[in-house]
């Protein structure tokens, strides 16, 4: 009842005078109700927070600075390292199936793909076992 008279006296310009005071102040108390329940109905009763702890949006700032330092390292890799770790790493191909795509034989295609994995461990600041 109080929130009603102080938004009627904030608001007392739009009275208009000779209307029905009464009435003006019971919308004002109506439409307060009506936002106030129309909140409640959006609120979720989440006591032990497990429901606002499935909105937590993690950071992806560091995903996205490690994926520029890869681009950046396999960027400085040569041509056919570069073509065959993408083509056994990312693509997931077999060795057998990369040789064939780049024409070379599989004993070749191993060591490219080994020589690159190092090269590029080296050029993010890992070592060889933090490859996999």
């Amino acid at each position: 009842m109080r929130d009603t008279v102080l938004k009627a006296i904030t608001r007392q310009e739009r009275f208009e005078p000779g209307t029905n005071m009464e009435a003006w102040l019971f919308t004002i108390l109506r439409n307060a109700y009506f936002s106030a329940h129309r909140k409640t109905q959006r609120e979720v009763e989440d006591g032990a927070g497990l429901y606002s702890s499935t909105l937590i949006t993690i950071a992806d700032q560091e995903h996205k600075i490690i994926m520029r330092n890869l681009e950046a390292a396999l960027a400085k890799l040569s041509p056919e390292h570069r073509d065959a770790l993408i083509l056994v790493g990312a693509e997931g191909m077999a060795y057998e199936e990369a040789a064939t795509v780049l024409g070379v034989k599989v004993g070749t295609m191993k060591s490219r793909v080994n020589r690159a994995r190092t090269r590029l461990a080296e050029l993010m600041g890992m070592t060889v076992t933090d490859v996999g």
